[in-house]
């Protein structure tokens, strides 16, 4: 969403990762659209970006209606289900979009945030981010917004967490956690990957981890990365007891991909790729079924 509306790109139809013309014939399809803030943004133009792209993001729901809908209450993906529309949740890349003020918490619920990571690479308000120098996690301000955050039922998301900052919400944390878009380290040695250690923390308190697309994060040789490694990485966090943890993370229209998944219309060949190695009932976990029992389970869609 930060793409459309930055470069004033319509959602319907464009040559992002992600538009509705690629989605119109899918039985089922929601779609978390991040308002993504880069690190040298911080208080007030950082709130003033969240509030630019939230804004775009109201406009396509309402100009795209008949056929798709926000979800931001208890019961909105049941309704979805039966009106067969295609789903958008608000989410937050990047705490620093609160602009260091707890009260925008309750402007996040207002606008329907359902989940928001704390940091993009950097350090912001709330905490220290993979890349930044220095062993710091949560801060102050960090655990004051993650309570207020769980309160008003965000989700709090640990992807580009530091792993100070990974375990200091750990600690706090009373509803499950979620890395949205994170790979195993274990297969891929990049610092923004998930330690066997993270993943199995995230799968006790019930949570999720995405699956990341982005080729750095997929193969220790970035160039020679491809949809296999997608499966590698599934495989892994699979025989760790990851059947009810794992998702589809993406990382779409913020990632260099490989090749062979150019965007969303790669999705069918990779949901194949997943059958050819599991049960249906496990791949449809992995690409639907777990992520809405977390929002359902946790009262928030």
């Amino acid at each position: 969403m930060t793409e459309c509306a930055q470069r004033d790109i319509p959602l319907q139809k464009n040559q992002l990762h992600v538009n509705l013309q690629t989605v119109e014939n899918w039985e089922h399809y929601v779609q978390c659209y991040a308002v993504w803030l880069p690190d040298d943004l911080r208080g007030e133009p950082a709130w003033q970006r969240f509030l630019k792209v939230a804004d775009r993001f109201t406009k396509e729901v309402k100009e795209n209606k008949c056929c798709l809908s926000q979800l931001r209450d208890p019961g909105d993906l049941d309704r979805l289900e039966c009106e067969g529309h295609h789903g958008a949740i608000l989410t937050v890349e990047s705490g620093a979009a609160l602009g260091g003020k707890l009260e925008h918490i309750e402007d996040f619920k207002r606008l329907g945030v359902r989940m928001c990571t704390l940091t993009w690479n950097g350090a912001t308000e709330i905490g220290r981010g993979v890349m930044a120098p220095g062993t710091t996690g949560l801060t102050d301000f960090g655990r004051k917004a993650v309570k207020a955050m769980e309160q008003v039922g965000i989700l709090v998301d640990l992807s580009h967490a530091s792993p100070e900052l990974f375990w200091d919400v750990a600690e706090i944390a009373e509803r499950p956690l979620v890395a949205s878009h994170s790979n195993a380290k274990e297969i891929c040695g990049h610092p923004r990957n998930l330690t066997k250690e993270q993943f199995l923390a995230i799968k006790k308190s019930g949570g999720l981890v995405g699956l990341n697309f982005y080729k750095a994060f997929l193969n220790d040789q970035p160039k020679k990365a491809s949809m296999e490694d997608v499966l590698r990485h599934g495989d892994y966090f699979l025989s760790l007891g990851g059947e009810d943890v794992l998702a589809m993370g993406g990382d779409w229209d913020g990632a260099d991909l490989p090749p062979d998944m150019p965007g969303l219309s790669a999705i069918p060949a990779l949901y194949e790729l997943f059958l050819r190695h599991y049960p249906e009932t496990v791949v449809e976990k992995i690409f639907y079924g777990n992520a809405a029992r977390v929002f359902r389970e946790e009262n928030l869609l």
